[in-house]
């Protein structure tokens, strides 16, 4: 080969080894970049982060201060009597389509009860008053303002139902036994604080299933205690019988730890104290045995509860399958765990308590009554809702003997409550549960848990 074409090879040679080198450079290059970006990025996401969170915690602090500051609101919530309405507890065995159908046959009913002498009424009656936004209400239970400066407005708008638009479906909700939806009390409240958006909700606890029920060794009651918690979890809510089982020993273990007792009460207890001796009388005694003396202490009904609270929302007891959802349908997402109360109350509100959660409760008086009665309490209470366990005897006079064994375990209104705060503030989300009772009309605070 001439020397003129090999060298010319040779130079070929070399520049596509300086391509090559010059494309692994910028590879490397690119690669370092784009390394950098991601760590600057994710430095400047962490940094915002930790800003947005502890912005958060305070708006979080702040709406726990204000909201203990402001328990008296919710000493006597009112319920609603909904004779014309379908049951709020039924709504999730509804899938999508049947709750839309439901929302619409419910509207077409209400629509037909506007009729054009009612909406009359109502026009005379908002050109007397003079103020259109001071009727409405939607913190009220029949949907108008009975607070307004106006006289108390007429009995024809109390019994009937608040003009809405049918076509609007927004302004379609099956409430619950208090007007919003269960198992809220009240609207929630949004606020801002700072910047941060803050959401604060309160919940009736004595409409959910005690978890503690699951405590009670009683060997008269227990086959019927866990007859109704399994048909709760696994027939109405689908939930793993595995989890059941695993739940039920966990339980178990936690009543070894602190003995559940339904009825909770101020205990005093007898307690060894030790007594310190003197040196000069130290010197004068052979034996140096520590002197003790007894005295009793009581542990006030409030101390237990909140080592209840503890047990219950510790990491002994494992409630994620609990939480694993049932139904999914826009807004409606039910889960085991929502029917499920993980705080130390003892019994059930018959007039808020939804279907699933009454056959557990009416499972004490037998397990072969337990759905009838259940059903008989939901159509009475849609017209009244019950004042006191005598009137469900009373009205229920069948199941007379079965209801006075469930009297214990039942309540016609709910002294346990639970505010909840959501916290949100660019990426950061915090939140904080505040359990509190009612306890001869004065609100008090039992646990509060962040997180």
């Amino acid at each position: 080969m001439p020397a003129k074409k090999i060298k010319q090879k040779t130079r070929l040679n070399d520049r596509g080894f300086v391509l090559i080198v010059v494309l692994v450079l910028l590879v490397v290059l690119c690669t370092l970049a784009y390394v950098l970006t991601l760590s600057v990025s994710a430095y400047r996401k962490r940094s915002q982060y930790m800003i947005d969170y502890q912005a958060a915690r305070y708006a979080c602090d702040s709406a726990v201060k204000y909201a203990l500051a402001t328990l008296r609101g919710i000493n006597e919530p009112n319920l609603i009597a909904r004779p014309n309405e379908p049951d709020f507890s039924d709504l999730f065995t509804m899938n999508e389509q049947e709750y839309q159908q439901l929302l619409k046959d419910w509207a077409e009913s209400i629509s037909a009860k506007q009729t054009p002498k009612y909406q009359k009424k109502i026009n005379k009656y908002l050109q007397a008053i003079g103020d259109v936004n001071s009727l409405y209400d939607v913190n009220e239970p029949n949907g108008f303002n009975l607070l307004a400066e106006a006289d108390t407005p007429p009995a024809f708008l109390a019994q009937s139902p608040a003009p809405i638009d049918p076509n609007d479906p927004n302004n379609l909700q099956i409430p619950g036994p208090y007007g919003p939806r269960w198992p809220l009390i009240t609207e929630p409240l949004n606020l801002i604080i700072g910047d941060a958006a803050v959401t604060i909700e309160i919940h009736d606890e004595n409409a959910k299933y005690p978890i503690g029920w699951m405590m009670i060794q009683d060997k008269t009651i227990r086959p019927q205690i866990k007859a109704g918690f399994e048909t709760l979890c696994s027939e109405w809510m689908d939930v793993n019988r595995v989890t059941v089982d695993e739940l039920i020993d966990e339980l178990e273990e936690l009543n070894k730890i602190k003995e559940y007792k339904p009825d909770i009460k101020d205990v005093k207890i007898t307690k060894k104290i030790k007594v310190q001796i003197s040196r000069r009388s130290a010197r004068t005694r052979r034996s140096r045995r520590a002197r003790y003396r007894t005295k009793q202490i009581t542990i006030p009904a409030k101390v237990q509860m909140t080592d209840y609270s503890r047990l219950y929302h510790s990491s002994l007891l494992n409630t994620e399958g609990l939480a694993r959802p049932v139904i999914v349908a826009d807004e409606r997402t039910e889960s085991a765990l929502k029917y499920i109360s993980l705080w130390p109350i003892s019994s059930v509100n018959v007039n808020s308590a939804p279907r699933n959660v009454l056959e557990a409760a009416f499972a004490f008086g037998g397990l072969s009554a337990a759905v009838n009665i259940a059903d008989d309490v939901i159509q009475r209470r849609r017209l009244k809702p019950f004042e006191d366990p005598d009137e469900i005897r009373r009205e229920l006079f069948r199941y007379g003997d079965s209801i006075e064994k469930c009297r214990q375990y039942i309540v016609t209104k709910s002294d346990f409550f639970t505010i909840r705060i959501t916290v949100n503030r660019g990426l950061a989300r915090t939140s904080a549960v505040i359990a509190v009772i009612n306890e001869k009309g004065t609100m008090k605070k039992i646990a509060v848990l962040s997180g």
